[in-house]
């Protein structure tokens, strides 16, 4: 019996190693896939470029715009705009989100408070908030203010709607339990509604990342100055194919790395949620 159980227990090891095995090869697959069409891409504008079909002009070569990213670096002119636009990108984000899930609660507490804000975040969700652009820019000029205001106002949508869908899935019995149990709104909005709501909140999060690093370059690009989108403006003023293309690796480069970093806080925060157990 007891060599029954002891070749039973080693089958079941064998079989954890193997799906382990199966799970780590799984994402190194979908690792190097990703990857592998990056450099295929890369490679295959090496080669359109140097073939001769289109000018430099049109489509300068990728090593030249490696080497054009590289002296922008060495110089510092890379770090100055990359750190601008980041500033008005993160500092949109996080008071977008702060803003978005404090106003989602409220409304999911507050029967007025609903009832007010309901039909403009109805009407502003769908609708491209960068066409008040030209607004903000009368009312508050052309500085970091008025970049800031604008992804603010844009980012926060994504991030209410998604608040609001995440508190109205919470269970109702956890909330009965819990208020029979004697906890405060306040505990349970802390402990309950919010932990619950957690992966919903945090998808829309991951939608107004993007948004506020997309919008703050937009804003740069009309009002020109320093950043990434003021770098690549100045560029396309004077002609210079390859500072044009520069500026679209770097933001494509910094957009990948700020959708990793946010993927990596979400499985970090919610390593309890089942979502995590199934990768």
């Amino acid at each position: 019996m007891a060599r029954v159980e002891d070749q039973a227990t080693l089958a079941a090891a064998q079989a954890q190693i193997s799906a382990d095995a199966a799970r780590r090869l799984d994402i190194v697959f979908r690792s190097g896939a990703g990857l592998f069409s990056i450099l295929l891409m890369l490679i295959a504008w090496e080669l359109i470029a140097r073939s001769g079909r289109v000018t430099p002009f049109m489509l300068p070569r990728f090593s030249v715009v490696l080497a054009y990213i590289y002296h922008d670096a060495v110089g510092g002119d890379l770090w100055i705009n990359l750190a601008l636009t980041m500033y008005r990108a993160m500092i949109g984000f996080v008071i977008a989100s702060i803003g978005g899930i404090v106003l989602a609660v409220a409304m999911s507490r507050s029967r007025i408070a609903h009832w007010f804000f309901d039909p403009i975040i109805s009407v502003g969700f769908p609708m491209p908030k960068i066409a008040f652009l030209p607004i903000i820019i009368l009312w508050l000029g052309v500085y970091d203010v008025s970049k800031i205001s604008i992804v603010v106002f844009d980012a926060i949508f994504p991030v209410v709607t998604a608040t609001l869908a995440g508190i109205a899935a919470v269970e109702k019995e956890l909330l009965w339990s819990a208020r029979n149990m004697g906890a405060s709104e306040r505990q349970i909005t802390w402990q309950i509604v919010l932990p619950a709501a957690m992966p919903q909140i945090l998808t829309g999060l991951q939608v107004a990342l993007p948004i506020s690093l997309i919008v703050a370059i937009i804003a740069e690009m009309v009002m020109s100055g320093y950043g990434l989108g003021g770098a690549m403006m100045g560029a396309s003023r004077f002609a210079n194919s390859p500072g044009v293309f520069a500026g679209i690796v770097e933001i494509a480069v910094v957009g990948y790395a700020l959708i990793k970093i946010m993927a990596f806080i979400r499985r970090r925060l919610l390593v309890w949620h089942q979502e995590t157990e199934e990768r």
